[in-house]
């Protein structure tokens, strides 16, 4: 399960961050996960619940999904990604490595695996907000 990594690596940079700022109390920390990383959002939320460290034991946590934009390379269509329209294995594989997406996803228009990933890839830390 790498929502638990992810939970962990989520609350380690958020503490990196609140101790450069001087913050000894986080009351809020704001997370954007791209649609590709096919995050189980329970999974994260409970991760992060048993991550808490002093300063984030009342933090309230908001997860905002990034929905994931493609563009082809052959013939310069754009569009919006689906889970729905891949099967579970397919789902499942795209969870576990989200690089392999290009072997389950084809372009809508011409076909072809040859696309960019514009947005909807990877975790960021939006905000925190905390007492100094």
């Amino acid at each position: 399960m790498h929502e638990w990594a992810l939970a962990e690596a989520v609350i380690t940079a958020a503490s990196q961050i609140a101790e450069k700022e001087g913050l000894k109390e986080v009351t809020e920390l704001n997370i954007k996960v791209g649609e590709l990383q096919q995050i189980e959002l329970d999974i994260l939320n409970f991760a992060l619940s048993q991550q808490k460290q002093n300063k984030f034991k009342n933090a309230k946590i908001s997860i905002k999904i990034e929905k994931a934009k493609l563009k082809c390379r052959v013939c310069g269509n754009q569009w919006i990604f689906s889970r729905e329209k891949l099967d579970k294995d397919s789902v499942e594989a795209i969870h576990f490595v989200p690089e392999i997406a290009h072997t389950f996803i084809k372009c809508p228009k011409c076909g072809s695996p040859d696309f960019d990933v514009l947005q909807g890839r990877g975790v960021w830390l939006e905000s925190i907000r905390g007492v100094k």
